[in-house]
């Protein structure tokens, strides 16, 4: 037994936890599987793995630029409070789980895996479950495996001393809603793409599908109104001197100089010398002007950074994972990274996204502290961007540029708010952080309320109503359900049929 754990642990540690190898190793298997050339399936491998480190550099870019306002916000105006950010919320269960529950963080690992096998199993018997995606992203799993068992112990407290019930409850849970929520952004997601093989795995993925659907029923009730729809962002032409906003690395540019300028300017000069570069700070001898533009105009590098590396990786990972889908999971798609959808539709929508969501919260912080809230939250970089970048991209493309604005803006209030009731209510707000993403902001503290309070009638309750989701989708399209995972092309040809 303790060679098969220590078997898990490794691979868990080195390639589960790192997605750039898992995401690998999937094209590895998925080529031989396709009995493909050892060349083609080295080259692939190594294309995959690089071009996911390369997504990882532009991601772990714009967070370290956001540290010194991050940083400057907390220290500068004395804002001690709860963090929310997937980092922090998994450091607050570490720190906190034991003193608040007595028990260890190790079994969240074991959590992780059966929560995987449950995924992979709903996906096999798809025929029954009608879920087609496999959640693949590591680091996010073991966030979100985190601060599951946070609030699940919190929800079920009779489960504390049995580890058993505990690790089987918490994992069929979070397994049905890795492939539930990922599999309800499937049809979004194959139409941005034009039918690119792969669907969402992140912390925003049922947000995703309610914005996308409200974005599109937006669009519809304009139509149905005789109202002239909004324009997507792409489509739009700017005037005169505007019109250099229609080029992405220009629009980004400016408009994060504008926003991240004025709070640099806010915090000050001698501020960010004192803080020191190490944290993101200025050096004493640097000019204060082009340390704002440096700092600024990084976002756009990174962002270009985040988009090569998709291109790079997505065309091998959904190329090769025709291999798993034929031989191991007939008819699934893998579920990754939200930023790989920055690569299709609008780029603009990324930046208008993060801006319109960095307002919503930034309004809804502010009437934490005027209603005197007894948690104030600090607004992280990873949920403001990348879950109202994520939205953005998807209500553009549904919606336009009023849903692009409007849905992300709506969805930083939901952040603020839904992870200040949550974070107090169950005790982590204690411990400085909370993941706050929109799902774990929304969803989880909907899940959490009903097992509270109906304690396993509840839990029977979350697991039935995950389970019926995917039924209500495949009972709304029978015939295109499957197959517009299994062929894009001829589900687009059915569809058509249809419209005429």
């Amino acid at each position: 037994m303790n060679i098969l754990m220590n078997a898990w642990s490794y691979f868990a540690t080195n390639i589960l936890q790192q997605p750039a190898w898992m995401i690998g190793l999937i094209v590895l298997i998925g080529y031989i599987l396709l009995k493909k050339p050892w060349y083609d399936v080295l080259g692939g491998t190594l294309k995959a793995i690089i071009g996911y480190m390369i997504l990882a550099v532009g991601s772990s870019g714009l967070v370290n630029n956001f540290r010194p306002v991050l940083v400057g916000l907390n220290e500068r105006f004395n804002l001690d409070a709860m963090v929310i950010d997937p980092y922090f919320g998994q450091n607050a269960v570490t720190v906190g789980v034991a003193e608040r529950f007595g028990k260890s963080f190790s079994p969240v690992m074991q959590l992780l895996l059966i929560a995987f096998v449950i995924n992979i199993v709903l996906v096999r018997f798809r025929k029954v479950t009608k879920l087609r995606s496999l959640f693949t992203t590591g680091h996010v799993q073991v966030q979100q495996a985190s601060t599951a068992y946070w609030l699940i112990l919190f929800a079920l407290p009779g489960l504390v001393n049995n580890d058993i019930a505990l690790l089987i409850v918490m994992a069929v849970v979070l397994g049905l809603y890795w492939a539930v929520g990922s599999n309800l952004t499937i049809k979004p997601t194959q139409e941005l793409t034009d039918g690119a093989g792969f669907c969402l795995g992140h912390q925003q993925i049922m947000g995703v599908a309610l914005f996308s659907w409200i974005a599109g029923k937006w669009h519809e009730r304009d139509i149905k109104k005789g109202k002239k729809a909004s324009k997507k962002i792409e489509d739009i032409e700017l005037p005169g001197f505007m019109s250099i906003f229609n080029e992405n690395m220009v629009c980004t540019a400016i408009l994060m100089t504008i926003f991240f300028g004025a709070i640099l300017l806010l915090l000050g000069r001698d501020y960010l010398i004192a803080l020191g570069e190490e944290e993101g700070g200025m050096a004493a001898d640097e000019s204060f002007l082009f340390y704002i533009l440096n700092t600024c105009l990084n976002f756009a590098v990174y962002l270009a950074i985040l988009q090569l590396g998709v291109r790079t990786f997505v065309t091998e990972l959904t190329n090769s994972f025709q291999g798993i889908a034929n031989k191991l999971l007939p008819g699934s798609i893998p579920a990754v990274d939200c930023a790989v959808s920055y690569g299709f539709g609008s780029p603009n929508a990324v930046p208008i996204g993060f801006l319109a969501g960095a307002v919503g919260q930034f309004l809804a912080i502010g009437a934490l502290i005027l209603l005197k809230s007894p948690v104030l939250v600090i607004a992280g970089f990873v949920p403001v961007f990348f879950d109202n970048a994520t939205i953005a991209v998807y209500a553009n493309n549904k919606g336009g540029l009023k849903a692009a604005i409007v849905l992300p803006f709506i969805s930083g209030l939901c952040q603020v708010f839904g992870s200040a009731f949550i974070a107090s209510w169950v005790g982590m707000a204690a411990y400085g952080g909370y993941l706050g993403m929109w799902d774990w902001a929304v969803v989880w503290p909907v899940f959490t309320v009903v097992m509270k309070y109906l304690s396993y009638a509840g839990l029977a309750i979350v697991i039935i109503a995950l389970l019926i989701i995917p039924q209500l989708q495949y009972r709304k399209d029978k015939e295109g359900y499957f197959l517009m995972t299994e062929d894009w092309e001829a589900y687009k040809e059915l569809k058509s049929k249809k419209a005429e």
